[in-house]
């Protein structure tokens, strides 16, 4: 790509656009020597636009109130007609309304004033609503001001801007241009109030735990690392939230949540994004059962808050199938029965897949072989059942089947969403399960647990059973806005130089 990264603008017409800009703001500082209430320091008292198209959809054609002047304030993206009367469409974060000047009302002056101003303009009006002849709910303007001159041009209004390069790394150039997107991130925040609505309800206390730790740990992954200079010391960035929650749960707190970023230095794909939004709880005296019926119930409030209707079903309950059920349906191997890694390879080789499966280890392979066959597949929210416990270091083992944990990954719109365990409260164990982990880190694998001491003294107080669970909430947000990349779900997604 030829120019600078920030413009958007082809070199083509580089030179027209600096003119552009040149005229934008010789209008700027004629406005500033012209009209004193230009650029005020604020417009208190503006109403949103939805709540005002709300208010006045009884309006008939041809109808117009005399009481109250309302106020609104944004952006000009549009602009119709001159002479005597013009209408402008006016956009903020809620909406849009076309906005209905006439001479008469505004006096020459400040209607040619306002038909001065460029698409991009920010104004604030003051005005009565009507319905126009059209059809159309409509605001006339009796006063306005402007409160900031664009000097750069927006994207094509025709065309919106589709460059996904530039919608992702000028996200304020794809939220002016798109309404889609604005309406996405608006739903995104609406899921999070949701979620956090729901746990707060139900007697969870939302916490803080350290982003920059001395010993990362709670997933398998590789952690990004950064100098402390007045400590003298290396730190991590947390990869999860897991083991300082447990902690508060031995401590007494019972439940608990933390909803914030996570950071995990691996690949970028359409579901992955190196920091990322996670919510963790923990609760006393649950185990993985209750807390799937938990996840039902928290997806099903998000679902809710946006007026979910797409085509997955979100009620309760989910399907659920096991890890070995699971990949057995798809591809007819029970993995359960091939716990040798060169037999499972045998026995994969003989499929003739189109995807290359991975992993050193028989569980290694079985995993890659859910990631990769299995939840492709699972559009419908499922959960998937008793893992392997070499893959699931912090889950307390299956009370009836041995080499197996407690734990579910749920899926939906075809890939995963949470994860979550009857949690491992037996020191000895962990301890065990630690060694273990330490173990593959000797034979080069790069993602594991390490040993956490602190985190085992911790379970060495005691901690009660607990049920927790950690859901993804970019993902949750792709799955009931209906977008098929995080980057669709996330302001601003990491970009290649």
């Amino acid at each position: 790509m030829s120019g600078r990264e920030d413009e958007p603008h082809p070199p083509s017409i580089r030179h027209g656009l600096d003119e552009l800009i040149a005229e934008r703001r010789a209008k700027r500082e004629r406005l500033r020597e012209t009209d004193k209430t230009a650029f005020p320091y604020a417009f208190p008292g503006s109403t949103p636009i939805d709540e005002l198209l709300a208010e006045y959809t009884h309006l008939q054609v041809g109808e117009e109130t005399t009481e109250p002047q309302h106020r609104v304030a944004g952006r000009i993206v549009a602009r119709r007609g001159a002479g005597k009367a013009a209408f402008f469409d006016l956009v903020d974060r809620t909406g849009k309304i076309q906005l209905h000047a006439r001479v008469d009302v505004l006096g020459r002056k400040d209607f040619d004033e306002l038909l001065s101003l460029d698409l991009g303009d920010l104004v604030g009006v003051f005005g009565v609503m009507l319905r126009s002849r059209h059809g159309e709910l409509s605001l006339r303007i009796d006063d306005f001001q402007v409160l900031a001159k664009a000097l750069r041009p927006p994207p094509d209004k025709h065309h919106g801007l589709t460059d996904v390069e530039t919608r992702y790394r000028r996200r304020e150039l794809d939220l002016i241009a798109n309404e889609d997107t604005r309406r996405v991130f608006a739903q995104r925040a609406r899921i999070v109030a949701a979620v956090r609505a729901y746990l707060d309800a139900h007697g969870f206390i939302e916490v803080e735990t350290p982003i920059l730790q001395a010993l990362y740990g709670g997933a398998m992954a590789r952690p990004f690392t950064t100098r402390h200079n007045a400590l003298e010391r290396d730190l991590y960035m947390r990869i999860a939230t897991e083991l300082y929650l447990k902690r508060l749960i031995v401590g007494g707190l019972e439940r608990v949540y933390e909803l914030g970023k996570d950071f995990r230095n691996e690949g970028l794909s359409h579901k992955h994004n190196p920091e990322f939004t996670m919510v963790e709880w923990y609760e006393a005296y649950a185990d993985y059962n209750d807390e799937a019926a938990r996840l039902e119930e928290v997806v099903a409030a998000a679902a809710r808050s946006v007026d979910y209707a797409g085509e997955l079903d979100f009620s309760a309950p989910w399907r659920r199938v096991t890890f070995s059920e699971a990949i057995a349906q798809r591809t007819g191997i029970d993995v359960l029965d091939h716990r040798d890694a060169e037999e499972l390879r045998a026995a994969i080789a003989k499929l003739d897949l189109d995807v290359h499966i991975n992993g050193d280890t028989w569980f290694q392979l079985a995993d890659d072989m859910l990631g990769k066959l299995v939840e492709p597949t699972l559009q419908q929210p499922t959960f998937v059942l008793d893992y392997p416990v070499e893959l699931s270091p912090l889950a307390r083992a299956h009370r009836s089947q041995e080499g197996l944990v407690e734990r579910w990954e749920a899926f939906a719109g075809g890939m995963e969403i949470a994860n979550a365990f009857s949690e491992l409260i037996d020191p000895d164990v962990q301890r065990e399960r630690f060694a273990a982990q330490e173990r593959l880190s000797a034979l080069g694998e790069e993602e594991f647990q390490p040993y956490d001491d602190t985190f085992v003294q911790a379970l060495e107080q005691g901690m009660p059973p607990s049920g927790g669970v950690g859901l993804g909430i970019d993902r949750l947000v792709m799955v009931l806005t209906g977008r098929d990349s995080i980057r669709e779900v996330v302001l601003f997604p990491a970009m290649r130089g």
